[in-house]
């Protein structure tokens, strides 16, 4: 059964729906602002990096591990979002991982189109590993368009042999820009938060004329086969929900060892209020036991 906070937070989006009238600029200013409200967890720290002319932050709970890495993508649709504003949810990943969170940022459309974000985050992944990381402790994730980058970024690896994670986890993962998932229709009454009518114009001003189904933009329509490990969560309250379950599936007849986490009732983007979000909290959790397994 949902949690009361759950309803709480539904009924807060409710009251302040997308709407096509909005600019970038208030859309951005929206998510700025709720982010930075997030309190940290008691003891967390940060340190901003300069990672090869990419912004970043390495966030740290009390406690973790320096040996061991999360890498931490943002979401926002490709045209909002930071570090910054994802700090809490970085912070109580590290604290259930037990490793330091390595939170990237990247290029934002419309202003930087597609290929700006994945070739940001291959520099910012590449850069961690030039400090010494290891590879075979580090494991990469992120929530809905930072969901899709991090699959994008295993498909670039894989393209230009380079050095994959032990494992990544993509949350609430955007993986098709053409926008063919049936959940986008038969849940578009109870996501208070993504519609298609979102999606299109998100995915527009980002591709900026590309093709939506080229990989690195849509993972869904990848080369899936030698992907390390994943652990997929997405909620049944997620119009994106598709993205994830016919990514786990394809995944899974490619070879992939696929982990998948159906979580009832959540909405999208319900890992981004850990501190009042119950479900929040135990979804992370579960990434942390996860991360735990494949990376000891």
């Amino acid at each position: 059964m949902a949690s009361p906070e759950l309803q709480m937070l539904i009924d807060a989006k409710r009251a302040d729906p997308y709407s096509p009238t909005k600019t970038i600029e208030e859309l951005r200013g929206t998510s700025a602002a709720t982010g930075a409200a997030i309190p940290l967890p008691d003891g967390a720290t940060y340190a901003i990096v300069d990672a090869n002319g990419v912004n970043a932050e390495w966030v740290e709970a009390a406690g973790s591990s320096q040996d061991r890495t999360f890498m931490f993508i943002h979401g926002g649709g490709y045209y909002r979002g930071s570090a910054a504003g994802s700090r809490a949810t970085a912070a109580y990943i590290s604290a259930a991982t037990g490793a330091r969170v390595f939170s990237t940022d990247y290029r934002l459309a419309p202003e930087y189109p597609f290929p700006a974000a994945i070739d940001d985050v291959l520099t910012a992944y590449q850069w961690v590993l030039s400090q010494g990381v290891d590879p075979k402790r580090t494991v990469v994730g992120g929530v809905s368009a930072g969901g899709g980058l991090t699959l994008a970024l295993l498909l670039k690896l894989k393209d230009i042999g380079g050095t994959l994670p032990a494992a990544a986890v993509p949350i609430s993962a955007w993986t098709d820009m053409k926008q063919t998932g049936e959940t986008l229709v038969s849940k578009a009454d109870v996501d208070p938060t993504i519609s298609k009518a979102y999606l299109d114009r998100m995915s527009e001003s980002y591709l900026n004329g590309a093709d939506p189904g080229t990989p690195l933009a849509s993972p869904l329509y990848g080369d899936l086969s030698g992907l390390p490990p994943l652990l997929v969560q997405v909620g049944t309250a997620e119009t994106l929900m598709d993205d994830s379950r016919v990514f786990a599936e394809r995944a899974t007849s490619a070879g992939v060892d696929v982990t998948y986490e159906p979580w009832e009732d959540m909405i999208h983007g319900w890992h981004g209020s850990p501190h009042i979000l119950p479900e929040a909290r135990e979804a992370i959790v579960s990434i942390g036991d996860y991360f735990k397994r494949v990376v000891g």
